[in-house]
């Protein structure tokens, strides 16, 4: 695997090493060591998928707060997604900082999203899923979210007018 580290602080693209040969490919998308020397979690004790019907959808951007923040190593399995990082860590270098990266399965990327930042996604093509693994257990009393649109992030998405859920579209700006 090769570790890229982002313009965001703790931030790490995986891309995954193919071995290809007449039957197809093979790669290894996880190795605890490998994770550990690159300074990622080794430990993950969930894994979610988000299904989307529908290009344009729009989640987040979600994360969850201390004293139970999760780091997140999301994948997309099918489709394509502009997946999104907002660092909302006041002592970090990269604070109020965004980046984005497409995730596609033909691409095989991971991004590493650490606890502290807020994530979101928006798919590029109908019928688009990703994969988390989390590293904290869901608490949803801790639970938030800052508006996908909020001037103070001043994220850029592909796609004007997407598809929100309710939360998402209501979710208060930030206040540091």
């Amino acid at each position: 695997m090769r570790f890229t580290p982002s313009e965001l602080s703790d931030t790490l693209i995986v891309d995954v090493e193919e071995h290809v040969d007449a039957r197809g490919l093979f790669a290894r998308t996880f190795c605890e060591n490998e994770f550990a020397a690159a300074g990622l979690p080794t430990r993950f004790v969930q894994s979610s998928v988000s299904f989307n019907p529908r290009r344009g959808t729009l989640r987040g951007l979600h994360y969850q707060a201390p004293p139970r923040p999760e780091g997140k190593l999301v994948r997309c399995t099918r489709g394509a997604v502009h997946d999104v990082v907002v660092d909302l860590r006041s002592s970090s270098a990269t604070f109020l900082r965004w980046i984005a990266v497409e995730l596609t399965p033909e691409n095989r990327r991971a991004l590493y999203i650490p606890p502290g930042c807020a994530h979101g996604f928006q798919t590029l093509v109908d019928d688009s899923e990703l994969l988390y693994l989390m590293t904290e257990f869901y608490a949803p009393e801790m639970a938030r979210g800052v508006r996908w649109n909020d001037p103070t992030f001043g994220v850029v998405w592909p796609i004007a007018a997407p598809t929100l859920s309710e939360r998402d579209a209501t979710y208060p700006d930030f206040r540091p």
